[in-house]
C-alpha cells in the first residue's frame, strides 16, 4: 500500500484513519486517485485538499456514521455508499454492539482488499451494475438453531461468516483446519479470487492456458473437497501449490494463489513507500541483497516481482522470529507457484484499466 500525509501537518497517516492524529484534521479517502486527504468543511459538503479537484464538493460514505468507512463520495453523486460499501448486500444488525464491533473490523479488512482491487484497474460491477453476477457481500451473523454460516462464493456473491472477526474463534479455527495462515484480509483475497476467474478465466477464454498450470476445473467440486478433508494433501504439496488447501480443487488452488499475488503486490508496494532495502552484514550476500525499488503495480514481469520479494520476506521472517513470533509469510514459492503467479500477473497486464469516474 502507498503511505500518505497529513495536507495540514504532514504527519504520516495510516489508511485507516478518520483524522490525523497530530492536527486533527478530518480525513477521507478518494479510492479512484489512490489519496488519503484532509478535509475542508464546505457548508453541507468537505472539499479534499489532496485531491485533483480540491473544490469539488466531496462528502463521506454513509456508513462513516457508523465509524465504518473512511472513503468519500462525490456531492453530486447519487450514491449513498462509496465505492467499496455499495458492494454490501447484507450486513449484521448494528444495534447487537458486539455483531457492529465485528463488522468494522470486517469492514477495515475489505477495504484493503478494495484498494487492491482498484489499484490493479479491476472493473467492479456490484449487484446494481450486474444483477446476475455482480461482485457483493454478505456479511451474516450465525444463528443458533439455524443453518450454518459458511464462507463463501457463488456467482460474484461472497459469504462472510461475521464470528470470523473472532479473534479467538478464528484461531480455533485455524487450528482445526490445519492452517498455517489465517486472517479476515485473507479471506477477502480468497473468496474474490473465485469472481475474478469467473470474470477474467472462464468468460475471457484463457481456460487451455489455466488447465496447464492449476488443473482440469470440470473435476467434481464437492467430491474433490471430501477427498481432501478425509485424506488431506498429498505429501509433496508445497512443491506445486501455494498451501495444502490449494491441492483440493483446482479453482481452490487459483483462489489461494490470487490471494498470495495480492499479499505479495500490496506488501512489496507499503515496503517501497518506505524505502525499504535489504543487506545482510555477513559474507557473499548477494542472493538476499535488495534495494525494493518497484511500484510491483507497475512491474511488466511476475519475475521482477518476486526478485525483490523472496529477499524482502526472508529478513521479515527473521525479525518476526526475533520478537518469537511465527514467520510472517510461512510459504514456499517453488517453480509451479511462480509459474501460477505469473500467469495472474501476466492476465492483469493484459486488462484494459477500468474507466471510472471520480467518487
Amino acid at each position: 500500500m502507498k503511505l500518505f500525509n497529513c495536507q495540514n501537518c504532514g504527519n504520516l497517516l495510516y489508511f485507516e484513519n478518520r483524522s490525523c492524529e497530530q492536527c486533527g484534521a478530518r480525513l477521507g479517502y478518494l479510492p479512484h486517485e489512490q489519496m488519503l486527504s484532509a478535509l475542508v468543511e464546505s457548508g453541507e459538503a468537505w472539499t479534499a485538499s489532496g485531491a485533483s479537484d480540491p473544490n469539488k464538493p466531496m462528502r463521506l460514505c454513509a456508513n462513516a456514521e457508523q465509524d465504518a468507512c473512511n472513503w468519500l463520495v462525490a456531492a453530486d453523486s447519487p450514491e449513498t455508499f462509496c465505492a467499496c460499501c455499495r458492494h454490501n448486500r447484507m450486513i449484521p444488525p448494528l444495534e447487537d454492539q458486539t455483531a457492529a464491533d465485528r463488522w468494522r473490523k470486517l469492514e477495515l479488512a475489505k477495504h484493503r482488499m478494495f484498494y487492491s482491487l482498484i489499484r490493479l484497474g479491476l472493473a467492479l460491477p456490484n449487484r446494481v451494475d450486474d444483477p446476475d453476477h455482480g461482485l457483493c457481500f454478505d456479511i451474516l451473523d450465525p444463528i443458533p438453531g439455524q443453518p450454518k454460516v459458511l464462507t463463501g462464493h457463488e456467482d460474484g456473491a461472497i459469504t462472510i461468516n461475521l464470528d470470523e472477526a473472532d479473534d479467538a474463534h478464528r484461531e480455533a479455527m485455524r487450528h482445526e483446519m490445519h492452517e498455517t495462515y489465517r486472517t479476515l484480509l485473507g479471506h477477502f483475497r480468497h473468496e474474490v479470487g473465485h469472481w475474478v476467474w469467473d470474470c477474467l478465466v472462464r468468460d475471457q477464454n484463457r481456460l487451455d492456458a489455466f488447465r496447464a498450470l492449476f488443473g482440469d476445473e470440470r473435476a467434481d467440486y464437492a467430491e474433490a473437497l471430501q477427498k481432501h478433508y478425509q485424506d488431506g494433501p498429498a505429501p509433496d504439496w508445497q512443491e506445486r501449490t501455494i498451501s495444502a488447501y490449494a491441492t483440493s480443487h483446482p479453482w481452490e488452488d487459483f483462489a489461494e494463489t490470487w490471494a498470495h499475488y495480492l499479499h505479495i503486490m500490496d506488501t512489496l508496494e507499503t515496503a517501497n513507500a518506505f524505502g525499504m532495502g535489504v543487506r545482510p552484514k555477513v559474507p557473499h550476500p548477494s542472493d538476499l541483497e535488495v534495494e525494493v525499488a518497484i511500484d510491483p503495480y507497475k512491474a511488466a514481469h511476475m519475475d521482477e516481482i518476486l526478485g525483490q520479494w523472496m529477499p524482502l520476506v526472508y529478513a521479515m521472517n527473521s525479525l518476526n522470529r526475533s520478537m518469537g513470533l511465527p514467520d510472517l509469510y510461512p510459504f514456499i514459492i517453488s517453480e509451479p507457484v511462480r509459474d501460477k503467479l505469473g500467469f495472474i500477473h501476466a492476465m492483469l497486464q493484459e486488462q484494459a484499466p477500468a474507466e471510472r469516474p471520480l467518487p
